[in-house]
């Protein structure tokens, strides 16, 4: 960005545009949410957004998101994304995660081996209003507080709870220097430092355990999963229809031209990366590729998984080449700069994450059937923890939803206007009520969504595939 043409309003100016935000949307108006206002019927969202996904990948789509009502909100960020767009919005813009559920929060390692918790997953970042992202984060509390059977002023405890540590953080944000903000980080030093007190033995025991087992989930840990070494050389297991080596998808020919073209793609990748890291990826050569099936939303999409050896088959790299499309957000809140949504994706993460993955670059692949894609790039597995948050007690899920919460305020402080935000939403509780609220009117038409969904598919409209 060029310092000199840029403008730079005064903490008092930032302040004061914060607190005129208020006439747009005041704090109590985010408790609104009015079905009737919707323009347009869910499930027909979501089966328009899959007329570009792989067609034989959709049933299993629609077997996830139907295997609960949080499953179902996991897959439901575009219906989300159309009826925010119809609730007051405060015009204070960051770069939003766009799908800010708890799921998508966790631990990961940084480039030093230090276990961070951040947000993991960015397929949806786009510019928008900075409470898109902490209604979609309050309203996934609430519904993961009902599967676990908490009573309603429980589960209104702990989304109060996540909005308050987000007001409280990107205030205390809105008073340091830039640079801090962007040194900040949840590590498990902190994390005792911050909640260690409220916690209590147990809940601090399960996140060392849960610390330990990511430490374990790596590229030997894959290597031992998804590989088996045949002939001296190592090769993708097949596990249809979640894991399929490419040589199975095709015939023989078809193979070789996709192998090549993704080949060809990870080569050319590594001109988004440092130059060291460049290096780094030069010492691996390549021996194979495989379709994974991942996540909820994103299944259909082309994801491919890349393996790498280096001095020997001990030593391993898995690369995960992943579709990226158009940002559900989009639509609704201006078109990308950018126009590779793999560079969308990566730069969004690289705004919003503490540390992003070493390897984590983009590319655009002409495909042998001559379709255009964009792509981005990253390890597999690198010290992944997901928090499993259909085991939580109620004290686990509200000190976790207090660290997703000072995680969203942290990557909104380094994207956004602390400043402003901060003043915006004040010292009182107005807000974090007003959302909790709004949580609630959510989750009530979340489970009547899931629930369409669930007809559909008893009366054969949509095709749905249970995995494993």
């Amino acid at each position: 960005m060029d310092s000199v043409s840029t403008t730079h309003p005064s903490v008092e100016e930032r302040a004061a545009l914060g607190k005129a935000a208020r006439r747009l949307a005041s704090r109590s108006s985010h408790a609104a949410w009015y079905p009737e206002r919707r323009t347009h019927d869910p499930l027909t969202l979501l089966l328009d957004q899959e007329e570009t996904r792989v067609p034989e990948l959709v049933p299993i789509r629609h077997g996830r998101m139907a295997a609960s009502a949080f499953a179902f909100y996991r897959g439901a960020a575009l219906p989300m994304a159309a009826d925010l767009a119809t609730t007051p919005t405060s015009g204070l813009r960051v770069q939003l995660c766009g799908d800010a559920h708890l799921s998508n929060f966790g631990g990961f390692a940084t480039p030093e081996r230090e276990l961070i918790f951040d947000l993991n997953d960015f397929d949806e970042t786009a510019s928008g209003p900075f409470e898109w992202d902490v209604k979609r984060l309050a309203a996934s509390i609430e519904i993961a507080g009902r599967s676990r059977g908490f009573d309603p002023p429980v589960n209104e405890g702990i989304v109060t709870e996540c909005v308050r540590s987000y007001r409280e953080t990107i205030r205390r944000f809105s008073m340091q220097h830039n640079l801090d903000i962007w040194y900040s980080r949840l590590d498990v030093p902190t994390m005792v430092t911050l909640w260690g007190a409220e916690a209590g033995q147990r809940t601090l025991k399960r996140l060392q355990q849960t610390v330990t087992k990511a430490e374990s989930k790596d590229r030997l840990k894959a290597r031992a999963k998804l590989t088996a070494e045949i002939e001296g050389e190592l090769r993708f297991l097949s596990d249809p229809p979640l894991l399929v080596p490419v040589e199975e998808l095709a015939t023989a020919d078809q193979a070789q031209q996709i192998t090549d073209t993704i080949h060809e793609a990870l080569r050319s990748y590594r001109r988004t990366l440092n130059r060291d890291r460049q290096h780094l990826l030069d010492g691996y050569r390549f021996l194979g590729l495989a379709r994974k099936v991942v996540g909820v939303g994103s299944v259909g999409t082309r994801c491919w998984v890349s393996l790498f050896a280096g001095r020997d088959n001990e030593d391993v790299l898995f690369l995960q080449v992943k579709e990226a499309e158009a940002s559900v957000l989009e639509r609704f809140t201006g078109k990308s700069e950018l126009n590779n949504h793999g560079q969308r994706v990566v730069e969004g993460q690289r705004l919003m994450q503490a540390a992003s993955d070493l390897l984590l670059g983009w590319q655009r692949i002409v495909a042998p059937d001559g379709q255009t894609r964009d792509f981005y790039m990253r390890q597999l597995w690198d010290w992944k923890a997901s928090a499993l948050v259909d085991t939580m007690d109620s004290e686990t899920l509200r000190i976790y939803a207090g660290m997703c919460g000072w995680t969203l305020a942290r990557a909104h402080a380094r994207s956004g206007d602390a400043v402003a935000i901060g003043s915006y939403l004040g010292s009182s509780p107005t807000f974090d009520h007003a959302v909790a609220e709004f949580a609630v009117a959510y989750a009530d038409q979340n489970e009547a969504d899931h629930q369409s969904l669930l007809d559909a598919i008893r009366r054969g409209t949509v095709a749905a595939e249970h995995d494993v």
